[in-house]
């Protein structure tokens, strides 16, 4: 891939309430970590990614995470959600739903053959889900006989080893609980929340 279509990092948030995701997104404006995925099964999840993209839209990348089938395909959409992520493969519903509406589509793979199946149905970017339990060596792995590929490394992936991916060849990563101290979201502590933001910036080579 010559050029991202999404930042390097995405922060992941599920389980948090509309407050404390829109105190996130306002420590990542200005940052090199400016996209944020608020998971469908937390609580108000559509209402905080459509206040999220009120509030911050032309700054930060908002996007739906947990998205499993259709009709959370169609909430995301509705509420503005410029790009989807799942656990799971999407099936044709889901792809066509999103490029209809221009939303950026990023299922979930496993094997290399779900991964090339999931290319070959459209996705724009592919997650490598768990990638902790496969670790980096894998995404350098499965793209020797596969090729270059937009592969994004979620589950067990942290500020402290995030680069590691990076090097072996992964274009994007989504971090959830490997960024900040979840007790600093719950109380919106936006001093502690932007020096993790801080500490995670100075370990990526952007």
């Amino acid at each position: 891939m010559s050029e991202l279509i999404l930042p390097k990092v995405t922060v992941i948030l599920r389980g948090y309430e509309t407050k404390q995701v829109l105190s996130v997104v306002e420590q990542l404006v200005g940052t090199k970590v400016n996209s944020i995925e608020v998971a469908s099964n937390s609580p108000h999840a559509m209402e905080s990614i459509a206040q999220a993209r009120k509030e911050f839209g032309t700054e930060v990348h908002v996007g739906a995470g947990t998205v499993k089938n259709a009709e959370l395909a169609r909430q995301a959409i509705a509420a503005g959600a410029e790009f989807m992520l799942s656990p799971i493969m999407f099936t044709q519903e889901i792809f066509d739903l999103a490029k209809e509406a221009g939303v950026i589509t990023v299922p979930a793979a496993f094997s290399p053959t779900e991964v090339q199946q999931m290319i070959d149905m459209g996705a724009d970017i592919v997650k490598i889900f768990p990638a902790g339990q496969l670790g980096p060596d894998y995404i350098k792995a499965i793209q020797a006989p596969l090729g270059k590929l937009p592969l994004m490394v979620v589950g067990g992936v942290s500020t402290d080893n995030v680069q590691s991916y990076f090097d072996k060849g992964a274009t994007y990563a989504g971090i959830g609980s490997g960024i900040f101290d979840p007790k600093d979201i719950e109380e919106c502590n936006s001093a502690n929340l932007a020096a993790s933001l801080k500490r995670l910036e100075e370990n990526i080579v952007w």
